[in-house]
């Protein structure tokens, strides 16, 4: 099984934020929701794992 890691782990956390927000300036709805989905089906496969994939979706879906 694997463990995730939901404790703080990004370096330059304010940096990606700052990044993530700049990225949907200007965006309609429709447009900010196609770049999160674009976002999450490209760090799920660099992670690569199918188990932390499942975890990870569980988790955000119970709002933890």
């Amino acid at each position: 099984m694997t463990n995730l890691i939901l404790t703080p782990n990004i370096d330059g956390a304010d940096d990606f934020y700052a990044e993530l927000l700049a990225a949907h300036e200007g965006l309609s709805k429709e447009d900010s929701d196609a770049l999160n989905a674009r976002l999450v089906l490209v760090m799920a496969n660099h992670i690569g794992d199918r188990e932390a994939i499942s975890q990870a979706i569980q988790t955000a879906k119970l709002g933890r």
